[in-house]
């Protein structure tokens, strides 16, 4: 199916900003309601000498529970403006506010680079709200926000994305998203920001685009993310999408720096940029300010939502908490070709750590503990086993030092229908093992992936692997190393990082797709041109994924369509085997 994108104006992107004599007259209308008890936000501390404040970026609610969810904003204070700022906040069960079920005050810090953050409590099980946000004179835009089901749930229905580069091109995935109306919740798996400066990643139509990201370096310092972030959180089109449902969201690498790991990183260099856990740290404060999670420790983002008995969403931590370090392919071609067995020893390592042991405990006690009917990891970094000939590695490493797939695909059919007229060049081309297209995946941390597995096998239970970071989609039947069908991997596209199309850019697509699916055998979709996000439609009888994406994302004009549709259906006969819906 295709949407037209609406054209009727846009709420949050449209909205006039109030002029000063405006401003005044509201606020002294304001404080004449309140006197008489009829305002329902009381003025935060108003009168003539009130700073005029704005909430530029917007409203988000996150992190949902039963009975509370996270409610965040941002009070922007005027240039010069120093102190504390106070804040008040309601949610009601209406959009007019007229039956309010939470109140309360709080105060904008300076000191938390004026975000605010409320764990709004005693609410109703799978209620929708509606919630606001005042400071002096200004009052936020409404959001709306969802608690959790508890008990017996008919269906659960999650919009997945990840990979949102600013300078790439515009939030079109994120604005369908936000007008569809029937989610119970987004679920974000990080690359939320990009920390390049202009000119960098993906920066090509930046300028013609108004996009260019600010500040104009590679962010390093708190500073630096606090402003990057209020640069993504000024779009218009993301701003729409968190007022539209309660957000669930983990980082990836991009929230501090290029293929992250627990020490270090591919893009910091220390000599130059300092010390990466003062990095880290600044990185991993400015995301918790200015998202809406309930974060009790700083560097930790693992936690668990239940959606009644219908689906367990453990959100993971793949890239900061305990990762070891990539490995390097670099170091395992040589000049006669690739060293399988040095290779296989190290990436087999059983001491390679990508969870860590404690989220690793903590992950197990949750799904035994847990009687969803699925146990769905939202979280970075492919799953499945992505093994490709290692010549077509070679060749995407160091064109021209092996062969594209196209050329690959044309031996193997040669092989199959006259084997003879090959070389002996060719036939050592297809002697070549497959290996692992990313080892910054899961397939770089093979040991840590079997006990995932084999945890979800030995307690019987449907999984189901939401993952992103590669900007292209996919669809994996999880494996084993034996073999034993565990569960499925469905995995969304960029909202707007470029795919293989990219890297790739004499492939065709569509025959691109199909070599993959053909060389990979666990692999039953992929989609590696377009920008979209996913949708997950959980039932005590399947789980669905629906593949959705835009046509564009350097025009704001766009249309949005389903491309595909694929199931897992719940139960023994099921686990681990894809389905066309």
């Amino acid at each position: 199916m295709t949407d037209k994108l609406l054209s009727s104006p846009h709420p949050i992107r449209d909205a006039a900003e109030a002029n000063p004599s405006r401003r005044r007259f509201v606020r002294h209308m304001g404080l004449a309601a309140a006197a008489l008890g009829t305002l329902p936000l009381a003025a935060c501390g108003g009168g003539d000498d009130a700073p005029a404040v704005q909430f530029a970026h917007g409203i988000a609610s996150g992190d949902p529970l039963a009975d509370r969810v996270m409610l965040w904003t941002r009070v922007t204070p005027p240039v010069g403006h120093t102190g504390d700022i106070p804040v008040e906040w309601e949610v009601a069960t209406d959009s007019a506010f007229t039956t309010l079920v939470a109140q309360g005050q709080t105060t904008a810090l300076a000191s938390k680079d004026f975000t605010v953050k409320v764990d709004a409590t005693g609410l109703k099980a799978a209620t929708a709200y509606h919630y606001r946000f005042r400071a002096y004179a200004a009052t936020s835009p409404t959001g709306r926000t969802r608690t959790l089901p508890t008990g017996s749930v008919a269906q659960v229905k999650l919009a997945v994305f990840s990979c949102a580069n600013y300078p790439a091109g515009y939030f079109n995935v994120y604005a369908h998203a936000a007008k569809r109306g029937d989610l119970d919740a987004t679920v974000h798996l990080g690359d939320y920001i990009y920390e390049y400066g202009q000119g960098g990643y993906a920066s090509a139509n930046a300028g013609a685009l108004g996009r260019l990201s600010t500040p104009a370096k590679e962010i390093l310092s708190l500073a630096d993310y606090r402003q990057r972030h209020a640069q993504y959180k000024s779009d218009a089109d993301l701003q729409a999408l968190h007022a539209a449902a309660p957000m669930i969201a983990v980082w990836d690498d991009h929230e501090i720096a290029n293929d992250t790991w627990r020490d270090g990183a591919d893009n910091h260099q220390a000599a130059t940029e300092g010390s990466f856990s003062t990095r880290k740290a600044a990185a991993l404060q400015a995301y918790h300010e200015w998202m809406p999670t309930r974060n009790a420790q700083p560097d930790l983002i693992y936690r668990s939502f239940a959606f009644g008995n219908l689906v367990a969403l453990h959100m993971l931590d793949t890239r900061v908490v305990a990762r070891d370090e990539q490995l390097d392919y670099t170091k395992f071609f040589t000049a006669t070709g690739f060293d399988a067995a040095s290779f296989t020893a190290a990436v087999g390592n059983t001491s390679r750590q990508l969870l860590g042991n404690t989220q690793t405990q903590w992950l197990q006690q949750q799904m035994a503990a847990s009687t969803a009917t699925w146990q769905v990891l939202g979280q970075q970094v492919l799953m499945g086993r992505m093994n490709i000939p290692a010549p077509i590695l070679m060749e995407t490493i160091q064109p021209g030092s092996g062969v594209t797939v196209s050329q690959y695909a044309a031996l193997v059919a040669r092989a199959r229908t006259n084997p003879a007229s090959l070389t002996p060049a060719e036939q050592a081309i297809l002697a070549q093992p497959s290996i692992p297209y990313n080892l910054d995946a899961w397939d770089g941390y093979q040991a840590a992936r079997e006990t995932v597995l084999a945890t979800s096998r030995s307690l019987g239970k449907n999984l189901v692997v939401l993952s992103g970071d590669t900007h292209n989609a996919w669809a994996n039947e999880l494996q084993d190393r034996n073999g034993n069908a565990v569960g499925v991997e469905f995995a969304t596209s960029s909202v707007t990082s470029p795919g293989f199309e990219e890297y790739l850019p004499n492939e065709n697509p569509a025959t691109l797709a199909g070599a993959l699916q053909q060389l990979i055998a666990p692999l039953k979709y992929c989609d590696t041109s377009r920008r979209g996000y996913m949708v997950l439609t959980a039932t005590a009888s399947e789980c669905r994924a629906d593949w959705v994406y835009v046509n564009t994302i350097t025009s704001r004009n766009y249309t949005a369509s389903t491309d595909k549709s694929l199931k897992v259906v719940a139960g023994a006969t099921g686990v681990g085997r894809i389905v066309a819906v």
